[in-house]
């Protein structure tokens, strides 16, 4: 029986749309047998398959439609050197057909109609796009419930879905508030000037808004904004339970992890591991070179997902059903998973002889 968790499905983009002036939105347009497959929760992402310039590039990016929109949309902003994106904001057009994986992610919580809850959010560039999703369905999903959104970016033309959030505002004028900063702009508020740091955000929490007040805090956004954000927090009290982050890109190797992973690798080299994969079992020796169960298995011609090859994304996840198994990295999985014995593949290596993982769990 095949997995589809894991399958890649091609689907016709229906439009392309001008966000700002380094970033698109386009939405799919997902035929009626596929769309049970591509439901998705707020603050979800799609993983984008492009074959490009003969190079097969997968990147996730977060949706930024509510699931009660009707519609599958992801934003992309061009990031400098970044061939997706570039790629995205350049090449794609209405009509054009990308491979897409079904959602994933746990950048989202639970909203229904009788909640009364107070959500804030920090966000910074393009980590607007799955907190936009967040605030519409929260708002939406809840009538009693409450939003504060804190945005930061360069410049007031930089700001992704000004007009949307703007319009939102207006609709639930009791219900949002939204805070701009920007760092290349001033305004006549000292407060909004400047980047999303942490003596910014401890002043946020000390004048904007009471974090004892607030349900479940969001933050999304480059790395330095969310490790300010999220110690801001800590510092005021709040537990850990009550931040929810969404990373795209780890925060940065270090030398002694590089170190630990060659080390854990040549000791594992040779290694026979059971790899379940779209219903079929197969055998697989690990490669020491390689350095990790992923690139192990697709060296063998399996198919397994994969995006950010970072520990992030969790598209690579594997479930342990014998053995032992050494995973280095982690930003994706959540504790519970990991109690289930869940790994992302691209972070770990077999510690023992009988090493069974399934990619269909």
């Amino acid at each position: 029986m095949t997995s589809t968790k894991n399958q890649f499905h091609s689907l016709r983009i229906r439009d392309v749309r001008r966000e700002t002036p380094s970033a698109v939105s386009i939405s799919f347009d997902v035929p009626a047998p596929l769309q049970p497959q591509f439901s998705f929760k707020a603050g979800q992402y799609l993983t984008l398959k492009a074959d490009i310039n003969g190079e097969d590039v997968r990147r996730n990016y977060s949706v930024c439609a509510s699931p009660l929109d009707g519609e599958l949309r992801v934003a992309i902003k061009a990031l400098p050197g970044g061939r997706f994106s570039t790629y995205a904001n350049q090449t794609l057009r209405a009509g054009d057909v990308l491979e897409v994986l079904p959602a994933s992610g746990h950048f989202t919580t639970e909203f229904a109609p009788g909640q009364t809850r107070h959500y804030a959010a920090f966000a910074a560039g393009s980590g607007i796009t799955p907190v936009l999703s967040l605030i519409r369905t929260a708002l939406q999903t809840a009538p009693s419930s409450r939003f504060t959104l804190f945005y930061g970016n360069r410049h007031s033309t930089d700001i992704l879905f000004l007009e949307e959030l703007a319009g939102l505002k207006n609709l639930f004028m009791e219900r949002l508030e939204v805070f701009h900063f920007l760092s290349a702009e001033e305004d006549d508020i000292a407060l909004f000037n400047g980047r999303l740091t942490l003596e910014k955000c401890n002043e946020i929490l000390r004048t904007l808004i009471n974090p004892a007040e607030i349900d479940l805090f969001f933050i999304c956004g480059p790395e330095g904004m969310m490790l300010a954000a999220e110690a801001a927090l800590l510092e005021a009290g709040i537990e850990p339970a009550k931040i929810l982050l969404e990373r795209f890109a780890a925060a940065g190797e270090s030398p002694a992890h590089s170190a630990q992973a060659r080390e854990a690798a040549q000791a594992a080299a040779g290694r026979k591991i059971g790899v379940v994969l779209d219903g079929r079992k197969s055998t697989v020796t690990f490669n020491a070179e390689l350095g990790n169960i992923l690139d192990s298995v697709r060296a063998a011609g399996m198919s397994a997902p994969y995006a950010c090859k970072g520990g992030v994304c969790a598209t690579c996840r594997a479930k342990v059903i014998s053995g032992s198994v050494e995973m280095l990295l982690n930003y994706g999985l959540t504790d519970d998973e990991v109690a289930q014995g869940y790994i992302l593949t691209c972070q770990s290596t077999p510690k023992s002889d009988d090493v069974v993982i399934s990619y269909d769990s």
